[in-house]
């Protein structure tokens, strides 16, 4: 009896430990990108400190910063991705996802940018312009034959 109770309590030890462990996984924190390919020098110093901005919450510092590195640097997924990351802080979802979506189209290969917990609300980003295919179906009536009775 005294050892089906230590079964017991240590099944129930087991499965408390692994249910902790699966529900304890957390989604990595969202931090701006560096700016990669060739891009003006200004823009790397003006991610820097939208970085830094962004770091310390200051949002709104954060987001002029990097809307200034989206202007000198309107090619970059990465400059895309940091403006929408302040934007999505401030609140602002909507222009928030079109610059996320607008990342994810110029950096087509960056992992961090598609897989990122910030840009999963949005959809894929591959079908935002695609039109939904709907099946083939005929529009013929279903009922009967088109004689009178059905026959």
């Amino acid at each position: 009896m005294e050892q089906a109770i230590r079964r017991c309590v240590m099944l129930g030890v087991m499965l408390t430990l692994v249910a902790t462990a699966a529900c304890s996984h957390k989604r990595k924190p969202l931090v701006p990108l560096l700016l990669e390919g060739e891009v003006k020098p200004h823009a790397t110093v003006l991610t820097e400190q939208g970085t830094q901005a962004y770091q310390t919450q200051q949002y709104e510092d954060a987001k002029r910063y990097f809307e200034q590195a989206v202007a000198e640097a309107p090619e970059s997924g990465q400059a895309h991705y940091n403006y929408a990351l302040a934007l999505n802080a401030l609140g602002n979802a909507e222009v928030a996802r079109r610059h996320f979506l607008e990342a994810a189209d110029l950096a087509p290969g960056d992992k961090i940018i598609w897989d990122s917990p910030a840009l999963s609300p949005f959809g894929n980003p591959e079908n935002k312009n695609k039109a939904k295919l709907k099946p083939y179906s005929p529009k013929r009536s279903s009922f009967g034959t088109g004689t009178p009775g059905g026959y």
